[in-house]
């Protein structure tokens, strides 16, 4: 892990020297549902906070970022402090050194040109309860349908931030029925939901649990949950507990390790496999 270096200046904390970062690879690459564009950048939940998060850069690469780059973050309802500038930035994963990681990853060439072609993605560290939620309604689904349902039940179980509504908390799902699901139009996936919720409130799944076990035994532990595969383990693992060996596969990063890493994932990625994987699956999505 590295240093976060920030400073707060009225509503907004400014972040620097974090290495490259690309607004857009990171929010629409399928990891996080319930962040928007606006204006010129990003509007979300991070903390439970309603943030809108703008990069100004100094980079030759449109939209990713140099030596000088700043990101803000401001807080729309609140005053930062230094304890949230810290956890912003861990959600930001502004404490992990990608340059060091890429430097390693691309001794291999194919995985070198995967990189290349969207060194500014970032692999998020989100919430736990709304990451498992949210991967569960993401199954058989497309991106533009999954942020439907997720705003969908923000706007009728969560909590009102100005225009905007947060995702709801479990404590704030527990009376939903699979009937109230079924209605919303999450269809197979209601009874699902309803487990996974049932799950996290009685205990069963608890979050500080999932964080303590090993990779093998967290993907296990998961899978109590009705309707939770290995996919949507490893998504949740991976997009929000930093267990960076996970390795979720979809479509596109099966038909991409089929042509481009028959015989597994390079070496140069173990122990990182799933920040490997966002840059595969990127390139793999608009190139092959």
């Amino acid at each position: 892990m590295q240093k976060i270096h920030y400073t707060i200046q009225d509503n907004k904390i400014l972040y620097k020297n974090f290495g490259d970062y690309h607004l857009a690879q990171t929010f629409l690459c399928g990891q996080a549902f319930r962040f928007d564009e606006y204006r010129d950048g990003f509007k979300g939940f991070i903390e439970k906070q309603l943030c809108y998060i703008t990069l100004d850069s100094d980079s030759t690469v449109e939209g990713c970022c140099g030596e000088n780059a700043v990101l803000t973050v401001e807080l729309l309802h609140t005053q930062p402090n230094d304890e949230l500038a810290v956890k912003i930035g861990q959600f930001l994963s502004l404490d992990t050194d990608y340059t060091a990681l890429k430097a390693q990853f691309s001794k291999n060439e194919t995985l070198a040109k995967a990189i290349a072609f969207a060194p500014g993605i970032r692999v998020l560290n989100q919430d736990f309860f709304e990451t498992l939620i949210t991967f569960i309604i993401s199954q058989n689904n497309n991106i533009p349908r999954i942020k439907q349902l997720c705003d969908r039940i923000s706007e009728k179980y969560g909590t009102k931030v100005g225009d905007t509504f947060a995702f709801p908390t479990a404590q704030q799902m527990k009376d939903i029925t699979q009937q109230d699901y079924r209605d919303m139009k999450f269809g197979f996936r209601a009874a699902y939901l309803a487990d996974a919720v049932a799950k996290v409130l009685d205990g069963t799944i608890d979050e500080a649990t999932v964080k303590s076990l090993s990779y093998e035994e967290a993907q296990k532990y998961l899978m109590q949950i009705k309707g939770v595969g290995p996919k949507v383990a490893d998504c949740v693992l991976l997009f929000s507990c930093r267990q960076y060996r996970s390795f979720p596969k979809d479509v596109w990063i099966k038909k991409a390790m089929a042509q481009l890493f028959p015989d597994g994932i390079p070496q140069e990625a173990m122990g990182y496999e799933g920040i490997a994987q966002q840059y595969i699956f990127h390139w793999a999505r608009h190139t092959l």
